[in-house]
């Protein structure tokens, strides 16, 4: 489902807007900006917020309507727009009147048969075939006040994906997004969330800028950036930088990407320093590799850069690596990554691979930063 939404959106948009990307339901236009909404709700509280979360670069201009009451119990409304060059896209915000909490989505109100509406919403907005099957789980207590959590999943003949969507307590209204609880500064919470001890790496560990690169061996765009990193980044930056690598295997989505990632972390109990010569290696045969023929291109890639392949098959074969990836791979989810490749540097996220320039002036301003 994620997918099939982010495929609609202009790329400077589509950090903060992943979750949220189709018009559902518009807030009455007659609702007005009010002095108490505006008192209680800083824009610029709340547009930082934005920026730092989802990775939005300083060459994307935000900018935020004035708030106003919304029909939602609790919440302010507003309109987010992101302007770049002569890109723009703009979004329904709802903020809570104690700013604490934020939603990034549509709201659409639900009559006397809310898990159908709820269902049929969800259909047509993801334009989902009538061949796929879409149901909604009981509703549960969620972490946010006033709002229930259900669980919709679509299947079809060979995958099933589920994704969490909220209603208020009443069940009058739905929520078509995500809720996020506002945070003053994300960059200290995410240096606290992100472990880099005993993780493959690359550069000086005294350099001052570090890059956490969570990434899927089968994603065409991780390719593409991680031969950014190697071939501008590294020589642009030289010691000033240390890259730190991280597995986020999207085994919805690939089938081989899981025993690639596996096979890395292999690398990277066996043989330390072949680990970066490895990934590049898989990134770079990407195309050659499929669910049949994987392990064994993946052992000759090992043996091409020098790992034994006999402790390289016993180790993928045995999955004794499987728990480093499933530790990257909860790290990520409590981090929000719902995308690959996803980037942290010194803390600010960055989704996706932007534009060499606008990825040099994230590092810079971490180097300003650090002196």
């Amino acid at each position: 489902m994620v997918k099939r939404m982010t495929q609609k959106l202009p790329a400077m948009a589509v950090a903060f807007l992943l979750l949220s990307s189709v018009i559902l339901y518009t807030a009455q236009t007659g609702n007005r900006a009010t002095p108490a909404a505006q008192e209680a709700v800083s824009r610029e509280k709340i547009l930082k917020f934005i920026r730092e979360k989802f990775g939005v670069l300083d060459s994307v201009k935000l900018s935020a309507d004035a708030f106003r009451a919304s029909d939602l119990p609790g919440f302010y409304e507003s309109r987010v727009t992101a302007e770049e060059g002569k890109q723009t896209h703009s979004q329904e915000v709802y903020v809570s009147t104690d700013s604490r909490y934020l939603i990034l989505g549509q709201i659409f109100p639900v009559g006397s048969d809310p898990n159908g509406e709820i269902i049929r919403h969800v259909r047509e907005a993801y334009k989902l075939p009538i061949t796929s099957a879409v149901t909604l789980g009981a509703y549960r207590d969620s972490s946010f006040p006033n709002l229930l959590e259900a669980s919709v999943s679509v299947s079809d003949a060979t995958r099933k994906q589920t994704q969490v969507f909220y209603a208020t307590k009443d069940r009058r209204f739905f929520v078509l997004g995500s809720v996020y609880t506002v945070q003053a500064d994300l960059r200290r919470e995410f240096l606290r969330l992100i472990s880099t001890k005993d993780q493959p790496s690359q550069g000086p560990a005294t350099a001052p800028v570090t890059i956490v690169e969570y990434s899927d061996l089968q994603c065409p765009l991780c390719a593409r950036f991680h031969e950014f990193l190697e071939r501008d980044v590294v020589p642009k930056y030289g010691s000033k930088v240390k890259i730190v690598f991280k597995e986020f295997p999207l085994v919805a989505a690939h089938d081989w990407t899981l025993t690639a990632a596996t096979a890395a972390q292999c690398v990277y109990r066996i043989n330390p320093p072949a680990f970066v010569p490895y990934r590049s290696l898989v990134f770079e045969r990407q195309n050659s590799v499929n669910a049949a023929n994987a392990r064994e291109l993946l052992l000759a890639y090992g043996e091409q850069v020098g790992v034994d392949r006999v402790a390289l098959g016993a180790c993928i074969d045995s999955k004794a690596s499987l728990p480093r990836v499933e530790a990257n791979l909860r790290e990520g989810q409590t981090l929000g990554i719902t995308r690959t490749p996803t980037s942290f540097v010194n803390g600010r996220i960055v989704v996706g691979m932007p534009a060499p320039e606008g990825f040099f002036s994230v590092v810079d301003e971490a180097l300003r930063a650090a002196r």
